[in-house]
């Protein structure tokens, strides 16, 4: 038994398959943070969950995009409903309108998160109120493949009022950045939709951060570390 096992008292248990797949993902070399952000591929992820407890809710879905040199690539998407023992809550199928049955009938978590991992690769991943997002998709790796995700995030949360200090002042939410910068979404908590919008946001900020001086996908990660501390 792993030191997983010992800790937690059980390994997840992999087909030689699935473990292939993981260990391919483990083996993969860490981003090079000196990269330039127009040759940088990027992740943009969201996440839909049976609701907003980090510590006890469950994750339903994850919908992924790529940004690749600064170009959202609408034909390479990323969207699996994960299997759940039994659905969320009515209140919670209205918000994001993933039925029961599609919740039951999912994807077997192991393969649907080793799917996200093999679409996802070394990139850095991008989100808004990225925290979240991170720990329900950490929470379900480490449940079912014993181990979490190492990529950087970037959190636009953080980054957009740095980059846009004069338009920060009242805006929190997605839907407060989005509708700023006239960027629709029509199906809004479905994640793929969700992610669309986010990667949107994304290149308005690759935009500007370039034009103020940003070079490389280091700068944009300070930028998020340094936002994180000056919020505290």
């Amino acid at each position: 038994m792993n030191w997983l096992g010992r800790i937690f008292g059980k390994s997840p248990q992999l087909s030689i398959s699935q473990q292939a797949t993981l260990d391919a993902f483990q083996n993969l070399p860490g981003c090079d943070k000196n990269t330039r952000l127009t040759a940088q591929r990027f992740v943009v992820v969201d996440v839909e969950s049976t609701g907003l407890n980090l510590s006890r809710d469950q994750l339903i879905s994850i919908g992924a995009v790529t940004v690749v040199d600064c170009v959202l690539q609408l034909g390479r998407c990323f969207e699996v409903v994960l299997q759940q023992h039994q659905p969320s809550s009515v209140d919670n199928i209205l918000i994001h309108g993933i039925d029961g049955t599609t919740q039951t009938t999912g994807k077997d978590p192991v393969d649907g998160l080793l799917d996200f991992l093999a679409f996802a690769g070394n990139a850095p991943l991008i989100a808004y109120h990225a925290g979240f997002d991170r720990t329900m998709i950490n929470r379900a790796t480490k449940k079912f493949l014993g181990m979490a995700i190492a990529n950087p995030w970037i959190d636009l949360a953080f980054i957009a009022p740095a980059l846009y200090p004069e338009l920060a002042p009242g805006r929190h939410a997605l839907d407060d950045w989005t509708s700023v910068f006239n960027i629709e979404n029509l199906n809004r908590h479905n994640a793929v939709a969700d992610a669309c919008a986010t990667a949107q946001l994304f290149l308005v900020m690759l935009a500007r951060a370039w034009s103020t001086g940003f070079i490389t996908l280091r700068d944009l990660i300070e930028t998020d570390k340094a936002q994180r501390w000056l919020t505290r």
